[in-house]
């Protein structure tokens, strides 16, 4: 019986478990605040000393302008691939190079052709590497990847590129020959006076409409060897999906050109600040280069030249580039309200030895 009188009521022990509960919370919450701070101080020591550090090399002597040398030293060559939104894109570069101040200049090769002469190449090559008056630079032109390691360069230039679904980029091709476009619309092309609609070549077997006509983007990847222009080598496609892993710094798609002036921009902003503006306000009015009289393939056709081995390889190195530029993207911005985002810097140093006194 004494037992029994002692004991609480039943709801005095709810409301004690209740209340044990919360402060078991209020404990957790406070602990969870305190390691947030922690991490936020460690932070900012690893931030301090990383400055200590950098303040240090300074005062020792010429390293001080080494990262700005770096960027004023730098030299981009976009090799671009005809009749995938290239002249849009190099539009922007024009219209930033005064304000971000840096040079662009145009490769004009004779009578467009993408595979410059041994001697050629070892002029482009001096050229870019030595040419200071014209770095940092933006170099840009319907020329197929050239090696620079093969001419014993140390810093190689940085690689950029914008490929297109392979029959889109052939049908545009094929009426900008007939028709031109609104860039310039007064120039004679090649093609003019031809009425043959795309659909009807097809039908015909016509030369400009081959399944042959389709290699181009894997070539341009590729390079400068013999069996790169080898129509349908397995062995030029695997050396363009090499060369667009380890050579260039980022390759995008005509579809998603947006997400790829913003991806520049966000990494290598001294030559693209303020890109994704630029081409979200004027750009996709004024430098959208729009072929004039195309007409889409009707699915008969688009059937007719996926049956060749041409457009599956092309198309497979297409969906390759395709993965690789949606993987970089997913890893550098966020969505949120249907719009895009760049993700602030997500990695810091820390545990930096030996300590500074």
């Amino acid at each position: 019986m004494g037992l029994l009188r002692i004991m609480m009521p039943p709801k005095l022990q709810l409301l004690a478990v209740v209340a044990f509960a919360v402060a078991m919370l209020f404990l957790e919450n406070q602990i969870q605040k305190l390691e947030e701070s922690r991490s936020k101080l460690e932070r900012a020591i690893a931030r301090h000393e990383v400055r200590e550090i950098e303040q240090r090399h300074t005062m020792d002597g010429p390293r001080q302008d080494a990262a700005l040398d770096a960027e004023e030293d730098m030299v981009i060559i976009y090799n671009r691939v005809p009749k995938t939104a290239s002249t849009s894109f190099t539009n922007i570069a024009y219209d930033l190079c005064a304000k971000n101040k840096y040079h662009v200049l145009h490769i004009n090769t004779t009578k467009n052709n993408p595979v410059m002469s041994l001697q050629d190449q070892v002029r482009f090559v001096k050229n870019i590497t030595s040419w200071k008056e014209m770095k940092p630079g933006f170099y840009h032109g319907h020329v197929s990847y050239l090696d620079f390691t093969k001419f014993g360069v140390k810093k190689k230039p940085i690689y950029i590129n914008v490929i297109r679904d392979p029959i889109e980029r052939l049908v545009s091709y094929y009426y900008f020959l007939r028709f031109g476009d609104d860039y310039r619309p007064g120039l004679r092309r090649r093609k003019q006076g031809d009425k043959k609609t795309f659909d009807e070549c097809v039908a015909e077997g016509g030369s400009d409409c081959a399944p042959e006509k389709l290699w181009l983007q894997i070539p341009f990847f590729c390079g400068h060897s013999s069996e790169c222009w080898n129509v349908g080598s397995r062995w030029a496609m695997d050396q363009a999906k090499y060369n667009l892993i380890n050579e260039y710094f980022l390759v995008g798609v005509t579809e998603e050109l947006e997400d790829f002036i913003m991806l520049l921009e966000a990494a290598l902003p001294r030559f693209f600040r303020g890109a994704t503006e630029l081409y979200r306000t004027v750009g996709k009015k004024s430098h959208l280069r729009k072929t004039t009289e195309k007409k889409l393939p009707t699915k008969q056709t688009i059937a007719k030249l996926q049956q060749s081995d041409i457009w599956k390889m092309e198309n497979e190195f297409y969906e390759f580039a395709l993965e690789q530029f949606q993987f970089i993207r997913a890893h550098a911005v966020r969505e949120k309200d249907g719009d895009l985002y760049i993700l602030a810097q997500n990695f810091f140093y820390e545990k930096i030895y030996p300590k500074s006194n």
